[in-house]
């Protein structure tokens, strides 16, 4: 998808309904700058606002994510295309995000243990109690927040699949966070079928 392409494919059909940006964020919900950055190139329409906008602008999904009018005997063809790259981003991102989860786990972890390594090293060898106690603190005090960080990203990555039934599902971060785990496969309950399994993380829905 060109962003540029569809941006200036939004203004056109902006323009050919008589509205103006303002015009088009107020029907919207937004601001006329989220309008601006769109017809720019700078940014897409959040997936929830691109229904409602292909609505007002009277084109549909298809004709939006290419940047122009589709003839209908092309329809099918280029309708597949954008599924696919839907698709391919959607993967992209999910696998983003989980090397992010394991760039971040690890090094916050290893900076973690290290401070309290370093902290229980100076309490043995040396007098500077305090300087102890604070390096002990300060890496468990960081080893928190990057689990927690951590289990967001891995959550917000992709889907799981169930061995079972073979459905791909998402659960709340409580669910994952609290289920036994080896990687990112985590054993749960499968909402589709009811069966408890090892759930393997997947990029994509289908």
């Amino acid at each position: 998808m060109d962003q540029i392409q569809i941006g200036k494919f939004i203004a056109v059909c902006r323009k050919a309904q008589g509205l103006t940006q303002a015009q088009l964020a107020e029907q919207l919900n937004i601001t006329d700058r989220a309008v601006s950055k769109w017809e720019t190139g700078r940014s897409l329409p959040d997936a929830a606002l691109m229904l409602p906008l292909c609505g007002i602008l009277k084109i549909d999904l298809n004709e939006l994510f290419c940047g122009r009018r589709i003839e209908m005997e092309n329809y099918k063809e280029i309708a597949e295309k954008n599924l696919l790259e839907m698709k391919q981003r959607e993967e992209q991102y999910n696998k983003h995000m989980l090397r992010a989860m394991y760039v971040f786990g690890f090094t916050g972890i290893a900076a973690s243990l290290a401070l309290m390594i370093g902290g229980a090293y100076v309490a043995e060898y040396s007098d500077l109690n305090a300087l102890a106690i604070v390096l002990i603190v300060l890496g468990a005090v960081m080893l928190i927040p990057t689990i927690i960080y951590a289990m967001i990203l891995e959550h917000a990555a992709g889907y799981y699949a169930c061995k079972e039934c073979g459905e791909r599902f998402t659960v709340s971060i409580w669910k994952m966070t609290f289920a036994p785990h080896f990687g990112t496969t985590r054993y749960m309950r499968c909402p589709h079928c009811g069966k408890r399994g090892w759930q393997k993380k997947v990029m994509t829905k289908d």
